[in-house]
């Protein structure tokens, strides 16, 4: 028995996630057929990508306030430079253009990643200072380069990367898997996996230790802010155009995946699974309602809800653990 509600505990936001999704499959029309499931998967892919990066950042201590301004950015950022190589007589056809413009904006968004941790660690500035400035600044460069209108420079065949399918499954869900199994394993087989919790847990302790600080605080910045590059691609190629006003709120949204996973907002606790499970409880939750019929404010407060919820669940698991 004892064995039984430790395990309860343990894997208490899968119970819910199961429950949630018992009660829709009831009550929801619909819920459990295979498109609307493939629906849901693509609905939290491009979030979910950014959240396990995101999760690295709030385990090692910080947080990223940009990434939602980085997605349009990045989106803005990839119309912008395949125009570019398109117009300007070098002789690139579009199929070149638009794989180097690919590599130019997730080149682009890991070096402003590893600058936000420089700036970190260098002049000692707050993550959330520094991401709440750039997520300004990314908002404004996008504009800029899109003069304030859609850029659609894209071939038809490039909606494959935000729309398409492969082997029957949405190719962003594809991204959405492999995303989570690379930084998984990286984050419990890894040295510098280890090393993320133990910055995150007692940076001081951990410099001490031998493990150099300065150098996992920025990688995980710039992954970040990397995997919002990526996730920036995927919704131009989805909504075939680069656009400055997409991904509003977005951190918001990413933030609160991690934390009803159970990942600290103090640093040095969570998984990269949790993440997984919150992404897909917000998702299924969203879908459930929307079938339901629920009203677009009723989401809002139920959502805020939820996430206070499993923070005290959280809250009250860790210390049951002590």
């Amino acid at each position: 028995m004892f064995k039984m509600r430790l395990r309860a505990r343990r894997y208490i936001m899968e119970i819910i996630l199961i429950v949630l999704c018992a009660g829709l499959a009831l009550r929801a029309e619909g819920f459990f057929s295979t498109a609307n499931l493939f629906n849901v998967l693509r609905n939290v892919s491009m979030q979910g990508v950014i959240a396990f990066g995101m999760t690295m950042v709030i385990i090692c201590g910080e947080i990223d306030l940009s990434v939602g301004s980085a997605v349009a950015f990045s989106g803005c950022l990839t119309a912008y430079v395949t125009r570019f190589l398109i117009q300007a007589n070098v002789g690139i056809p579009v199929y070149l253009a638009i794989p180097l413009a690919m590599v130019c904006t997730l080149a682009v968004g890991f070096g402003i990643g590893c600058l936000t941790g420089f700036i970190r660690v260098r002049f000692n500035v707050p993550t959330f200072i520094t991401t709440l400035a750039l997520m300004t600044v990314l908002t404004g460069a996008a504009e800029l380069i899109t003069d304030g209108f859609p850029l659609t420079p894209f071939p038809e065949w490039y909606n494959f990367f935000g729309g398409g399918y492969l082997f029957g499954i949405p190719f962003p869900a594809i991204v959405f898997i492999a995303v989570f199994l690379i930084i998984q394993f990286l984050m419990n087989y890894t040295t510098f996996g280890r090393s993320v919790y133990a910055v995150g847990g007692n940076a001081e302790a951990a410099r001490l230790s031998g493990i150099n600080v300065n150098r996992v605080k920025i990688v995980v910045m710039g992954i970040v802010a990397l995997l919002a590059g990526l996730s920036g691609i995927m919704q131009s190629a989805e909504i075939m155009s680069g656009t400055a006003t997409t991904a509003k709120g977005w951190e918001l949204v990413i933030i609160s995946a991690v934390i009803i996973g159970g990942t600290s907002l103090m640093g040095g606790v969570g998984t990269v699974w949790g993440t997984l499970i919150g992404v897909i409880f917000l998702g299924v939750l969203v879908n459930g309602m929307t079938l339901l019929n629920i009203s677009q404010y009723w989401q809002h407060v139920v959502r805020g809800v939820l996430i206070l919820a499993a923070v005290l669940i959280n809250r009250v698991q860790s210390r049951a653990q002590q």
